[in-house]
């Protein structure tokens, strides 16, 4: 019999855990070194790769770490811990078709690659991504192009992990670009620029701007649904809002009780799952757009994904 579990990464108790979906029991936690960020899952289900950022945020000063920590799922357990120095503040992770494993240094400005992450030791190649606090990236099914998020360069920029002679490729979509939604077919990136209070959709053959529109507050995170709406989290206001890709105006906004930190989609229902920074984890229907439920976390509840077990 399977279990449909929620994996999710609670940065300020600084370990990964394990939450039953249907009851929101928490059934296990493993302890990390400190304030562990974002998270990725192979293909299979069997490891998640979490980036060790080291600070509690973007805005805090400090080193951070250099490790990414490899969970084994069925297990429950930390399998091992692969440094990556000096590659540091480790944040945005992802993973190609393939199965390679990129993850970003914010303060290196550089995007590493493990072409095989469950024995890889280090690196096999790393490229510089042509921004200034570069903290999360889009990444093309074949790996071939990652669209990275500089903060403080405010650029957008068009990286080839796998070419260091290609010059990264940038496009200035506002201030502080950091949430992003590579759409299905690739060919449109849409970008969340927090200081500029707007949203825009740029075209990736060209890094040009094709639209922008108005955010609400602070507008940080940005999801695609599966139907093609895109989910956007409003920080400074505590809302979330439905948009429209074609136009990127708004079709509802749903008022929050906290600020939305991260959120994850159910593979097959219309749920996503809205991480709160009131340690709060909501159930949220993407057909009423309405909250079902909320279950009680740990603090600081982040980043995460279902998964059977």
């Amino acid at each position: 019999m399977t279990q449909e579990i929620l994996l999710l990464v609670e940065k300020c108790s600084h370990c990964f855990s394990y939450y039953d979906i249907e009851s929101g029991e928490r059934l296990h936690s493993i302890a990390l070194e400190e304030f562990p960020h974002e998270f990725v899952v192979d293909r299979a289900q069997r490891f998640a790769y979490v980036g060790h950022y080291g600070v509690e945020t973007s805005g805090h000063l400090g080193h951070g770490g250099t490790r990414i920590f490899q969970i084994d799922i069925a297990a429950r357990r930390l399998a091992r811990t692969i440094d990556i120095a000096p590659f540091n503040r480790l944040h945005g992770m992802q993973m190609d078709e393939q199965g390679r494993l990129y993850a970003l240094s914010e303060d290196r400005a550089q995007l590493v690659v493990l072409d095989r992450p469950e024995t890889d030791t280090a690196p096999r190649r790393a490229v510089p991504t042509g921004g200034i606090k570069s903290h999360l990236f889009a990444l093309t099914r074949d790996g071939r192009t990652a669209y990275v998020m500089n903060l403080l360069s405010h650029t957008v920029t068009k990286v080839r992990p796998h070419d260091a002679t290609a010059t990264p490729v940038p496009c200035s979509p506002g201030e502080k670009p950091e949430g992003y939604a590579l759409s299905a077919d690739e060919k449109t990136l849409y970008v969340t620029n927090r200081w500029s209070n707007t949203l825009a959709a740029i075209d990736t053959a060209t890094m040009k701007v094709l639209r922008e529109a108005p955010s609400r507050e602070d507008a940080t995170r940005l999801y695609l649904y599966r139907d093609g709406r895109l989910v956007v989290t409003n920080y400074g206001e505590r809302s979330l809002s439905v948009v429209d890709p074609a136009s990127l105006k708004e079709l509802a906004r749903i008022p929050m009780e906290a600020r939305a930190i991260a959120l994850s989609f159910h593979p097959t229902r219309p749920l996503a799952f809205v991480s709160q920074d009131n340690d709060k984890l909501g159930y949220f229907n993407m057909e009423t757009l309405a909250f079902e439920r909320f279950i009680g976390t740990q603090r600081e509840p982040d980043v995460s994904c279902t998964v059977l077990l």
